[in-house]
């Protein structure tokens, strides 16, 4: 059973869920509640209780804080088990990549095998179940342009505007 809490910021409804081993789903900022419920719904099949819990409650604390420029990082605990061995490869290559820079698909590719994998990490960034925690908005294309973005580009360049990084790309470095 998948747990949920749902709730409103600055930037619109968002949601986090966990499961029995941590969290497992963010659903970035939507503009209704039901639109949050369909992400969860698109992340997995699992029936969703909506349940605080004081993981969920330190989740949505830490993204609230970092949604207002007063933190950097997260402690939750997160289950990545849902991803393929190859989708948490890249996940875990995610999660170094700092506050404040960015990094290209190439980049990631290196670290999980090789160049050649370059569009299969922009697949695996693009199903990453925890955007903001697991930091796929800091991922570029190696031209310094944005990339995609599982939660739409304006989502993007406001995460990267929060962090200072789209200054950056708009001069060109990465």
């Amino acid at each position: 059973m998948r747990r949920a809490i749902l709730f409103e910021s600055r930037w619109g409804w968002m949601g986090v869920a966990e499961s029995g081993k941590g969290i497992d789903g963010i659903a970035l900022p939507q503009t209704s509640k039901q639109r949050v419920l369909a992400v969860f719904r698109e992340q997995a099949a699992d029936a969703l209780v909506m349940e605080p819990s004081s993981q969920l409650e330190m989740a949505q604390a830490q993204v609230l804080d970092y949604l207002a420029g007063k933190r950097q990082t997260f402690d939750v605990p997160l289950d990545l088990s849902r991803g393929t061995a190859f989708q948490r490869q890249v996940w875990r290559a995610l999660l170094r990549v700092p506050y404040g820079k960015l990094r290209s698909y190439q980049w990631v590719a290196l670290r999980v095998g090789g160049r050649q994998y370059a569009r299969a990490v922009g697949n695996a960034v693009g199903a990453n179940p925890l955007p903001i925690i697991v930091p796929c908005h800091r991922i570029v294309a190696h031209d310094a342009t944005l990339g995609g973005f599982s939660g739409g580009l304006p989502t993007k360049r406001k995460l990267l505007t929060l962090e200072g990084t789209l200054a950056q790309l708009q001069r060109g470095r990465t």
